[in-house]
């Protein structure tokens, strides 16, 4: 019985472990906030270090160069990062009445958006968009953008299959982007996405890869359009896998945008 018991505790703390992704320095605190999605297990972690007004947010469990570059600026700086960890993958995967489900965590903030992808599963119910619109309720209400004034996520990419020219004339996301803005001297993996023009035009000034999303981008559920239909400025730094410098580089010029603009407050 007690070989059981220490195998369990060893797994729990094994499981611990690897949730908190990259190293934790000793003078950080944290916070959580678990969400039941199902049978799937959501803890979000808010990961404090002198609390400044300035919170970052990663919804995806496989970005960990955002989450690495978050802690990087938060050691010398201040902040607070709340890390979404639920088995280190990108989608939500759960099943419901023994009907299995997958939906991408960014496109869980809209009923509408909700509403769209689950009816091309047929056999989904209003329980589970239900289930669903309620865990995107969660992560907002956490972060708390009421409080901090704006939305300020992390995102990573693949090499080559997500970028700047996604967004061009002709390309997949051409419709979502209200006007872009190229550095061709930067990756086109690195990028910053707004929701404002007044962001848009001082990331431009500072020369870096930016896109300012349309007012007519299509509902998906996402989180920038979430953030534009309640009329909060919504920044996203997002960069390729493993880009660390150029991560920190890229947040630390979506900071100073905040800042220009005073969108960061109790600082």
């Amino acid at each position: 019985m007690f070989r059981y018991l220490l195998s369990l505790f060893l797994v729990g703390i094994s499981l611990l472990v690897k949730a908190q992704h990259p190293p934790v320095f000793p003078a950080m605190t944290t916070d959580s906030s678990f969400i039941k999605l199902a049978n799937l297990n959501i803890n979000l972690v808010k990961y404090s270090y002198k609390p400044n007004g300035i919170r970052f947010l990663v919804v995806h469990d496989n970005e960990d160069t955002g989450v690495k570059a978050g802690f990087d600026y938060i050691r010398w700086s201040g902040g607070e990062l709340i890390d979404s960890q639920y088995g280190g993958v990108r989608d939500y995967v759960f099943t419901h009445m023994d009907d299995p489900y997958r939906i991408d965590p960014n496109a869980i903030y809209t009923e509408k958006g909700v509403n769209t992808r689950l009816k091309k599963i047929p056999y989904s119910s209003n329980e589970v968009e239900k289930l669903i619109t309620d865990a995107g309720k969660q992560i907002v209400d956490f972060y708390n953008p009421k409080e901090m004034g704006y939305i300020l996520t992390l995102h990573n990419n693949a090499d080559g299959g997500f970028g700047i020219s996604s967004y061009l004339p002709g390309y997949d996301l051409s419709s979502t982007a209200d006007s872009v803005y190229i550095n061709f001297e930067m990756d086109g993996d690195d990028l910053i996405y707004v929701t404002e023009p007044r962001l848009f035009s001082s990331l431009k000034k500072a020369n870096v890869n930016v896109i300012l999303q349309s007012k007519f981008a299509e509902n998906d559920g996402s989180l920038s359009v979430y953030a534009m239909q309640q009329n909060i400025p919504y920044i996203n730094v997002e960069v390729q896998h493993g880009h660390l410098d150029e991560n920190l580089r890229l947040i630390e010029l979506a900071i100073a945008t905040l800042k220009e603009y005073e969108l960061i407050r109790n600082e």
